[in-house]
């Protein structure tokens, strides 16, 4: 089988099933009479483009008809672990939080599988905030959006997804524009960074517009929305969930609320060329590879093996030119100088 074929493969088992997880939660949260109404509804009425286009215009692309992401359908009022429990029994496992039993200080919250999940069984969301490589400059902390904030992570094509915004949820299905308050965030652990990673964030000042992020009604209730909290094995163990890309496609509208992401600067068609280590917005419009379909970029978790009531462990596979922190053991030294040449 091609490499296109399997990777084609690969997206059609992770939609299927995602989209059976999120036929699931909207069984348990939507009451029979809201699942007949439309969850979005489209906003008719253009937005006017000026005459004369600024800069940031041109940067984020023309403007164009959004939905009316403001619209909130009913939900039953159910707390996250109501709705995590009741997920639980439906498909066999969820998430949970505890302290993690890896023997470092930093490791904080771990993440648990509660149930049993297969090999192959997509176990968690990577929730957050979506910045194409277009828009490296905006994300917080820039050029050191390292600092201080551990849950980063980017793809194979360039996104780069930050799950600090989301925390660990909240209690209800609402809008939410992706800010990050930091005096209600749950977070634990050593997560401040370094000292001179303090004195840089109060330092810098990033070029962060939040108005670029189009907010929309997700169910941040989802008990599986906790990908960040995945913790790296100790020395000589073994991870048992790997990162898999997902492009959730806006037309699944149902779908919507149980993807736990936004997009720095909407879901505009934004065409890029990557130049060796490089990411360029083209000109032309005719380069049918290099043209990115409106589309929600994110990462899923996938079990490598079979999972029962046990920690979550990720291979962060960090890059070998950065300095790595003394608890980070690699799994396989070799793959990560094959994945970072």
């Amino acid at each position: 089988m091609a490499f296109d074929d399997q990777q084609k493969q690969v997206q059609e088992n992770v939609h299927s099933q995602i989209r059976d997880i999120c036929r699931v939660m909207d069984d348990i949260l939507v009451p029979d009479a809201q699942k007949e109404k439309p969850i979005i509804k489209l906003d008719s009425t253009p937005v006017q483009e000026s005459t004369r286009r600024s800069g940031l215009s041109f940067a984020v692309g023309r403007s164009r008809t959004y939905p009316d992401t403001t619209a909130v359908a009913a939900t039953h009022p159910m707390k996250s672990m109501e709705l995590s429990n009741a997920l639980k029994e439906r498909i066999g496992y969820t998430l949970e939080l505890r302290t993690s039993k890896i023997g470092h200080e930093e490791a904080g919250q771990g993440l648990y599988l509660s149930g049993k999940a297969g090999i192959g069984d997509v176990v968690s969301f990577y929730p957050g905030v979506i910045y194409s490589p277009f828009n490296y400059c905006s994300i917080p902390g820039y050029p050191r959006v390292d600092a201080g904030n551990p849950y980063l992570i980017s793809r194979y094509d360039g996104i780069v997804i930050d799950a600090q915004p989301w925390g660990t949820g909240d209690e209800a299905r609402q809008f939410w524009d992706g800010c990050f308050d930091r005096r209600t965030a749950k977070f634990s652990g050593n997560n401040q960074g370094t000292k001179v990673d303090i004195l840089w964030r109060v330092l810098s000042k990033p070029q962060e517009n939040k108005s670029l992020i189009q907010g929309a009604v997700v169910e941040r209730r989802n008990p599986l929305a906790l990908g960040h909290f995945a913790n790296h094995p100790e020395k000589g163990a073994q991870p048992n969930v790997m990162v898999c890309p997902y492009n959730f496609y806006l037309s699944e509208t149902r779908m919507r609320p149980y993807i736990p992401n936004l997009v720095f600067g909407g879901d505009e068609e934004v065409t890029m060329k990557r130049y060796g280590s490089l990411w360029i917005k083209s000109t032309s419009a005719n380069d049918e590879d290099s043209v990115v379909p409106p589309a929600i970029r994110t990462l899923v978790l996938v079990a490598t093996r079979p999972i029962c009531d046990e920690e979550i462990f990720l291979n962060y596979r960090l890059s070998n030119p950065k300095k790595r922190p003394t608890w980070y053991h690699p799994v396989d030294e070799d793959e990560d100088r094959r994945r970072w040449s």
